[in-house]
């Protein structure tokens, strides 16, 4: 479990087909930390660390993830967010995030409003009621509350301190980026669904 709360950026080092697979080699500033079979969050994406050597970790992405995701549009030299998993008894600033991308979303715009920055973006609904304005959604790993809202398309706000620690400074319009919906929103839609 994951919180949403953006630890660092890596970077991607090497990129390995391996079959339906595919192994990513990362740097970090904690790679000296972290230890096999440890779960990481990848631009939102729960990874397991399968390898440490000569200062890179490895994580393996499954073709389902490389299909869900924008993982599989990574090339050597992007930056990707990264999160260790929540400590028990650490606190909850973000929300509640799985590291399960529901689906993938289109930015189709960026408004400089001079200290801060909304992005605009589009996807494939495909629950209606996942997303609420003021909720929370999870955009590559980054926890954020939402502007505005419509059927397929949302806002978010970015204040500077995480346009400089997140991918975010490197979205472009036309870029790709991984959602992860509020869990317990999916629970109340499905439970509503049901009693239909």
């Amino acid at each position: 479990m994951f919180t949403g709360i953006i630890e660092s950026q890596s970077t991607v080092k090497s990129i390995r087909k391996n079959e339906t697979n595919v192994d990513f080699g990362f740097s970090c500033p904690f790679v000296g930390e972290l230890k096999v079979d440890q779960s990481l969050s990848h631009n939102g994406v729960c990874l397991t660390v399968t390898d440490i050597s000569d200062g890179l970790y490895y994580v393996t992405a499954i073709q389902e993830t490389l299909d869900r995701t924008n993982l599989g549009r990574l090339t050597v030299g992007d930056l990707v967010n990264v999160e260790r998993c929540m400590m028990m008894g650490g606190r909850l600033d973000g929300h509640i995030v799985q590291g399960h991308v529901d689906t993938i979303a289109k930015c189709d715009s960026i408004e400089d409003l001079k200290g801060s920055w909304v992005f605009h973006f589009s996807f494939n609904e495909i629950q209606p009621g996942l997303i609420v304005e003021k909720g929370s959604i999870c955009v590559n790993g980054v926890s954020l509350t939402i502007v505005d809202a419509g059927a397929g398309f949302f806002s978010v706000a970015i204040i500077p301190y995480t346009y400089e620690h997140t991918n975010f400074k490197s979205l472009r319009i036309g870029d790709i980026v991984n959602l992860e919906f509020d869990i317990i929103g999916k629970y109340v839609a499905r439970m509503l669904a049901n009693q239909s």
